[in-house]
């Protein structure tokens, strides 16, 4: 196993994923904990797995727009409007909710954000310390 594949299994071992699987519940963790790159990282080992498979595109999306918040943490809002913009074509073609996620609410949460990027020709960055999205697990009793 190389370094990066050593690393990325101990940052998903710290995650109990029930039937989702560490993977996919860590994504959402680390993302929600502003660790952008990592939950990427994390969620890039379902995607090389599954890359032509019916959740590639999801996956891609998801990673998508994690990278698109690495961006503006490196106060890069251009490319992170790029990546939105590639996020939410890859995460529309699913239904409304898909692995537990609510994809509309996603889709509306790319769109608010690249509409703030483009209010100001990706000039100014709208990612501040208080205001990082968290997503959002559905729960199914």
């Amino acid at each position: 196993m190389s370094n990066k594949g050593k690393r990325v299994a101990a940052m998903a071992g710290q995650f109990h994923g029930g039937k989702l699987g560490p993977h996919y519940t860590g994504y959402f963790e680390l993302f929600n904990r502003r660790k952008f790159y990592e939950a990427h990282e994390v969620l890039e080992h379902l995607w090389l797995k599954d890359r032509h498979g019916p959740n590639g595109a999801f996956y891609k999306g998801l990673i998508q727009l994690a990278g698109a918040f690495v961006h503006l943490q490196k106060n890069r809002p251009q490319p992170a409007a790029s990546l939105f913009k590639l996020a939410l074509a890859n995460l529309e073609k699913y239904p409304g909710i898909h692995g537990d996620l609510n994809l509309k609410g996603i889709c509306g949460l790319i769109q608010n954000w690249l509409a703030d990027l483009e209010r100001t020709h990706l000039k100014i960055n709208p990612l501040t310390a208080t205001n990082a999205p968290s997503l959002k697990l559905e729960t199914h009793g």
